[in-house]
């Protein structure tokens, strides 16, 4: 038997999940609906910048899970291709290099990152926990220091 490719099998996972309620009665149907938010819905980022054309390649969408400890920064550095986070717990401040602005997430909101702009996040009294999606290209490098610092991750 020629086995599935793994991205097919977690697909199907998935798939049971959401179609799970086919064994339920009518009265347990009604109590299981499926809810939906829209989070985020963007053509830019956090401070303004406005989003260009995707990065050219074979596209490859990566899915982060990111902790930072409290009274910590993260190095500067600029991202290549459109990304967006969702802090699920903490608070977590951004700051774009150039201008100088700042902005502060807290858990349940989303971050719509800046594209080839430097900036850092840090935290203060309180650990931050990020899921974060980068939509870019095959061998493409999710973050890109500014010279002198150190790798975000």
């Amino acid at each position: 038997m020629k086995e599935r490719p793994a991205q097919t099998i977690r697909c199907a996972r998935v798939s049971r999940v959401i179609n799970g309620s086919k064994g339920m009665t009518k009265e347990k149907q009604d109590e299981a609906k499926i809810a939906s938010e829209l989070l985020l819905e963007c053509n830019c980022a956090w401070n303004g910048q406005l989003y260009g054309a995707y990065p050219q390649g074979t596209p490859q969408l990566s899915l982060m899970r990111l902790s930072i400890p409290p009274h910590t920064s993260l190095p500067w550095h600029t991202h290549p291709m459109p990304n967006v986070a969702y802090l699920l717990s903490g608070e977590l401040t951004v700051e774009d290099k150039e201008s100088g602005e700042t902005h502060t997430f807290r858990a349940g909101q989303a971050i719509n990152e800046s594209v080839n702009s430097a900036h850092r996040g840090y935290t203060t009294g309180v650990a931050a926990e990020l899921l974060i999606a980068y939509a870019g290209v095959e061998g493409q490098a999710l973050s890109e220091p500014l010279p002198g610092e150190p790798a975000e991750f």
